[in-house]
């Protein structure tokens, strides 16, 4: 059995669509799973042991090109039993109808009769985990889903490991956290950049080097966090905000004895590492999106006015962030990594 996935278009689904590849697996061993996705997903779906290939969508997010979609699907025609659309789009369904795939399945989107001919009707209550509705995909509508829930799971190559640890010059003499202080989400995932430094000086102070992840986006967010520590602290912090791919990022994480982020598409990756992990929630809930792992601590406030799932904060203060303080999350890495943190400043 063929299967063709529609990828998602964004880090963190992508990594926790991994769950069902896993469950097709589980219900048919000798399937092979290609995604077509956009070329950044490469990284993580060659990381995956379920998939078989990627292929390229060379599309931007939202983009229709007709053309191209009609081109790709033409290409595929007579290669797959079933294809599993992740997105909701009428777009996405294009490529599997074009190359005639005998079995589209899908939720109920856009428009999409006709295209799709296995069409699902969301439940929200029954499945309110994104990784709930991308499991049942993989089911005969109603299905029960497999208990426990699978976990995404990177596999990451030691020889990539080490060629980056090289290019970027660093060393695994001491534990390294990781930070990661982005969110391409917008403003109300992002915890201070104040927070972080205080973090950072914690466990620098305890013998701990420090490595920031992100894009080139988060690149001037990382020299705040790094250019608020001391002359002598400083200097234990890398930003590799930017300056790695993403595959180079991967690779690089897995080498981290902890990690904090906001919700992100890195806190998946962090959790699909099975890294020691506390996850910082502001404007969204662990609720929808969870990170997938064991070792997860998340912290989160809960005032009244969140989740709001808002990209900016609606009355501008952005307290679900703010006054969430370092002294919960620094409690959190104590639990995870099994140490007595010495706070400072009493925050």
């Amino acid at each position: 059995m063929k299967i063709l996935i529609v990828g998602p278009s964004w880090v963190g689904d992508m990594v926790m669509a991994q769950t069902l590849f896993q469950c097709l697996k589980q219900r048919h061993p000798a399937c092979e799973i290609d995604v077509l996705a956009p070329d950044w997903s490469r990284p993580i779906l060659e990381r995956m042991s379920e998939v078989r290939a990627a292929l390229s969508l060379p599309l931007g997010h939202g983009v229709l090109d007709l053309a191209t979609r009609r081109r790709i699907g033409k290409s595929l025609v007579g290669q797959y039993d079933q294809a599993i659309l992740l997105p909701n789009s009428l777009k996405s369904a294009l490529v599997p109808w074009f190359a005639g795939i005998p079995k589209r399945t899908g939720w109920k989107g856009e428009m999409r009769y006709g295209l799709l001919n296995d069409i699902r009707t969301l439940d929200k209550a029954r499945y309110p985990l994104m990784i709930e509705r991308f499991m049942a995909l993989a089911y005969e509508p109603g299905a029960a889903l497999p208990q426990p829930y699978p976990q995404p799971r990177l596999v990451i190559d030691e020889a990539s490991r080490d060629a980056a640890l090289a290019k970027f010059d660093l060393q695994l003499d001491r534990p390294v956290l990781a930070l990661c202080p982005g969110a391409e989400f917008g403003e109300a995932k992002r915890w201070p950049v104040e927070h972080y430094a205080k973090v950072a000086e914690i466990k620098i102070r305890e013998g701990w080097q420090v490595w920031l992840f992100g894009s080139k986006n988060d690149h001037a967010g990382g020299e705040d966090i790094r250019m608020r520590l001391i002359p002598g602290l400083r200097e234990e912090v890398s930003n590799l905000s930017g300056q790695t791919s993403l595959a180079e990022a991967i690779d690089l994480m897995s080498a981290a004895a902890a990690v904090v982020s906001n919700d992100s598409g890195l806190m998946h990756v962090a959790a699909a590492l099975n890294r020691p992990l506390v996850a910082v929630y502001g404007s969204t809930s662990p609720g929808f999106t969870p990170p997938l792992a064991d070792r997860v601590e998340i912290v989160r406030l809960g005032l009244e006015c969140s989740p709001c799932f808002d990209r900016t904060c609606r009355f501008g203060h952005y307290n679900c962030l703010r006054e969430l303080k370092p002294r919960p999350v620094i409690e959190a890495l104590d639990r995870l990594v099994g140490e007595t943190l010495t706070l400072v400043g009493g925050d």
